[in-house]
């Protein structure tokens, strides 16, 4: 059953925008909602899972080899690296295709958060305040998903590569450090849910190439109809079209789809 919470951190949304190769701790961070790790944060849980794994697989003493199996020298941080971040708050990190995940499957809107990730790239869509965000830092604010849209986007990443998986537990209510007079902190901003959705609308005039693995990635928007008058042959011909249209595409999470309302008042 779905619990609805009261506003969060005064009604206002985490968001932080991709910094060098820290698509990780945009994360964790969005996921938590507040600038909670740091880079050197993640440096140090990936050191210390390595040093554990290196103590099983040897019996014990130092790393033998100066390559982490837990973060990259360009920065990339393993799930195992997250989960351990998330566990700090008593959160759990369950792959979407696991027995346990079923019900997710079915119904994502009941869920409060999902990572995704595919190749170098980490990313979270959260539910805040009872409404779904893509927190994708590649993205100049947070954007919004209706539960429909949830669905259907999490479709197109699945059959486009993406592991998905779901976070569960009792997430932070308010983040401790207190808003700024400039609303921004780090690598991150606090936005109200009208003005994210102003920066998004305002950026889909001239959607910016994304760079993944060194290729140049296409955004695309998807227009769709509004989903209170679409029947239940037109939704799956709108799953059938994200993902015909991800076929071509390359990595790279593409842009959830775009909401758009149905004028219905007379000329």
């Amino acid at each position: 059953m779905e619990i609805m919470e009261g506003p969060s951190n005064g009604g206002m949304i985490y968001h932080e925008v991709q910094e060098s190769k820290l698509c990780a701790v945009h994360c964790v961070n969005t996921v938590l909602q507040g600038p909670f790790f740091s880079e050197f944060d993640l440096a140090a849980l990936a050191s210390d899972l390595d040093r554990k794994e290196q103590q099983v697989m040897l019996g014990g003493g130092d790393l033998l080899s100066g390559q982490s199996h837990n973060v990259s020298l360009d920065g990339d941080f393993s799930i195992q690296v997250l989960q351990k971040a998330l566990e700090v708050w008593d959160l759990q990190v369950i792959p979407l295709d696991c027995p346990a995940a079923e019900p997710a499957q079915i119904e994502p809107e009941l869920e409060n958060a999902f990572i995704c990730h595919l190749q170098d790239h980490w990313f979270c869509i959260r539910k805040v305040n009872g409404e779904f965000y893509n927190f994708d830092s590649l993205y100049a604010a947070p954007q919004h998903l209706s539960k429909f849209y949830l669905s259907a986007y999490l479709d197109s990443l699945k059959s486009s590569g993406w592991s998905i998986f779901i976070v569960r537990g009792n997430f932070p209510k308010e983040c401790p450090i207190a808003f700024s007079d400039s609303s921004t902190i780090g690598f991150g901003q606090w936005l109200s849910p009208e003005d994210a959705d102003r920066i998004i609308k305002s950026s889909r005039v001239a959607a910016p190439s994304r760079t993944n693995n060194n290729n140049q990635i296409e955004q695309r928007q998807f227009q769709f109809e509004d989903e209170d008058v679409m029947t239940a042959a037109e939704e799956e011909d709108l799953n059938a079209a994200i993902r015909a249209s991800l076929m071509d595409s390359a990595a790279g999470p593409p842009p959830a789809p775009a909401e758009t309302k149905t004028d219905t008042s007379s000329s």
